[in-house]
């Protein structure tokens, strides 16, 4: 008996530290990922007609979903506090705190989750199935760096079409709970709006967008990053295209709990 336990501490000892060293080298390689990406961009090797089109489909083709998930969350933000801030006599703080709500956190993280799922897995499905069928192989051969051409252009994309489609975002979805408020609450519009200019300030909308710039790059990086690594053919594309959206998610969620402490000092 104390042999088995003392066989399968060893186990679990020998999978935690298999775990934290292959933690340890991921994220080594995807800190050097993004350093040549930085050093691509510092030498203008980029690929730019590539991260054209990568803003096109990070940033234009998922407007759509982000607005109609903004909208419908603004509504529903509004629509649960609407009736207990008119009943406790709160009626002018609505708009601070919906729009408060949606600048610091609602906007930037919902539109990263939902850039995380539609391009993200796009992202990693694309560079897995090239670099299962020896595409990448076949881009080096010809003396073109994956990184200026793959890589630098949808970190570029993601950080700069982001902010952008939370500003988006940050409108639509205050406009949706603004219009609740109004029609499910009798909140009158001077109460909304003066709640709006007195409590908000421009860096509260600032943060956000911060924020939104390192999410972009990190939904951008890991899809990358996971598609370069890519094995075993069609299953390895759909492990990877999984793994990439599941690990942004992830960090997204863990730097926005950081970022907001910084930005907003809390």
């Amino acid at each position: 008996m104390p042999e088995i336990q003392k066989n399968t501490s060893i186990s679990i000892l020998h999978k935690v530290g298999n775990v934290t060293a292959e933690g340890f080298f991921n994220f080594g390689s995807i800190s050097q990922l993004y350093y040549r990406s930085f050093i691509s961009i510092l030498r203008n090797s980029i690929f730019w007609k590539n991260t054209f089109v990568q803003m096109e489909s990070i940033g234009i083709k998922s407007l759509p979903i982000v607005l109609t998930i903004s909208v419908f969350t603004g509504m529903v933000f509004s629509l649960q506090l609407a009736k207990i801030f008119a009943t406790f006599g709160l009626s002018s703080q609505l708009g601070q705190g919906l729009t408060l709500a949606f600048a610091r956190e609602l906007a930037p993280v919902l539109t990263g989750i939902v850039v995380a799922g539609r391009v993200g897995s796009s992202i990693a499905a694309e560079i897995g199935s090239m670099k299962v069928t020896e595409q990448i192989e076949a881009l080096e051969a010809l003396s073109t760096d994956p990184i200026d051409y793959l890589v630098a252009p949808r970190i570029v994309a993601g950080a700069c079409m982001l902010p952008i489609l939370v500003l988006f975002s940050d409108m639509i979805g205050i406009i949706g709970g603004f219009a609740v408020a109004i029609a499910y609450a009798n909140i009158p519009l001077e109460n909304f709006v003066d709640g709006v200019l007195t409590f908000v300030n421009f860096w509260d909308f600032m943060g956000g967008l911060v924020k939104s710039f390192f999410f972009g790059m990190i939904i951008s990086g890991v899809a990358t990053f996971k598609g370069l690594n890519t094995e075993n053919g069609a299953v390895g594309v759909g492990k990877a295209t999984t793994q990439a959206v599941v690990t942004a998610t992830i960090l997204i969620f863990i730097l926005n709990c950081f970022l907001s402490l910084v930005l907003y000092q809390l």
